[in-house]
């Protein structure tokens, strides 16, 4: 563990104490972390209030990786929520460490965000699954023999994704999918094979992100909600190689439509 986050949760309540300071607002309802290709997304939330660079917040790196804005953003939502809007995130294939990775939920958290919404770009392991198409994750299959919990704390994740937000979606679009999520370290793609080995286990959807936030943000008492967007099949399911910007890409082109939902329900969780 580096010496910036020798005391993580210590360094969590600095940057909520620093966010107040810059937002004007006591706490924040609800909290959205934007994956590859959704930043787009949140501009169907309106206008924000403030729009900050996110390494003006204590314990935050500046990104590193395409499609990933370094953002953050504050609305304040039919007049009644405040949301925290995160632009981009840290990765775990990055080399910081995992402390970098959970910071910003754990910031929300330490911010008073009793819901965290994860979203993420993710290879389509299931066939059934279409590219552009969003899956609401029901559970997931870590394969990075990494967590983001020190210690002794044993923390239950039987619903880690929590079933009364997943409801909430579903009441929106009935047509949504549900699915298992792979954690991939990255940032080499998988191979077929190994993709091979993922769909035997039970997985419907892979990638390099949310597993680690999820476990940080539940194991401090918030709700999870998490939507993955098929950008891309994943590697063997048609053969074709996996191309970075092709998953910005299809990220950008179905943004539109992940906005609308996201503005719909985020006042309701």
């Amino acid at each position: 563990m580096s010496k910036l986050y020798k005391d993580p949760i210590g360094t969590a309540e600095n940057a909520a104490k620093e966010l107040r300071k810059i937002t004007k607002k006591e706490k924040h309802d609800v909290a959205l972390v934007m994956g590859s290709g959704w930043i787009s997304a949140a501009e169907a939330l309106g206008i924000p209030t403030h729009e900050f660079s996110v390494t003006d917040l204590p314990g935050f790196p500046a990104p590193t990786v395409s499609g990933h804005g370094g953002k953050v953003r504050s609305y304040n939502l039919n007049n009644s929520i405040n949301a925290l809007v995160f632009l981009g995130r840290t990765h775990f294939y990055e080399g910081l460490g995992m402390e970098p990775v959970v910071h910003a939920v754990r910031t929300a958290v330490k911010a008073g965000c009793r819901a965290i919404v994860l979203t993420n770009a993710c290879g389509g392991i299931n066939t059934d699954y279409k590219v552009g198409q969003p899956v609401i994750i029901k559970d997931h299959i870590s394969l990075t023999a990494a967590s983001p919990l020190i210690g002794a704390d044993f923390v239950d994740l039987t619903d880690l994704y929590s079933k009364r937000l997943r409801e909430i979606v579903k009441a929106e679009d009935s047509t949504l999918a549900e699915g298992v999520y792979v954690h991939w370290r990255g940032p080499a793609y998988e191979t077929p094979a190994e993709i091979k080995m993922m769909r035997t286990l039970g997985a419907d959807l892979v990638g390099m992100s949310t597993v680690p936030e999820a476990i940080a943000a539940h194991a401090l008492g918030a709700e999870i909600l998490a939507i993955s967007l098929v950008t891309n099949a994943a590697a063997g399911v048609t053969g074709e190689k996996l191309n970075h910007a092709e998953v910005i890409a299809a990220g950008k082109a179905a943004a539109d439509q992940m906005g609308k939902l996201l503005a719909r329900i985020l006042p309701k969780l």
